[in-house]
């Protein structure tokens, strides 16, 4: 699964935000292609489109009437990842 899971996300979101932090706006986004994971999940494809629509957004929880856009975005990005993944001719 992604690294930390819901326990690290619940820890962070008692953090005080600020640049730096993990309350921040943007964590890191780990890298999905061998060498550097061997075995990606939907859940750490998913976990990375979402934190990078967070991050270009400047929302890290979309008001109601941007939450539809917010998640088409997460599907968007999560679907050209795979597609990109799936592509790479690692060396």
């Amino acid at each position: 699964g992604a690294a930390g899971g819901a326990g690290a996300l619940a820890a962070a979101a008692a953090l005080p935000a600020g640049p730096g932090t993990l309350a921040g706006m943007c964590r890191s986004i780990k890298t999905l292609r061998p060498p550097f994971a061997e075995h990606v999940t939907d859940e750490d494809v998913r976990a990375a489109a979402r934190q990078y629509v967070k991050k270009i957004s400047g929302f890290q929880r979309p008001a109601k009437h941007n939450a539809e856009a917010f998640e088409q975005a997460v599907d968007a990005v999560a679907r050209a990842t795979e597609v990109l993944l799936g592509q790479l001719e690692i060396r």
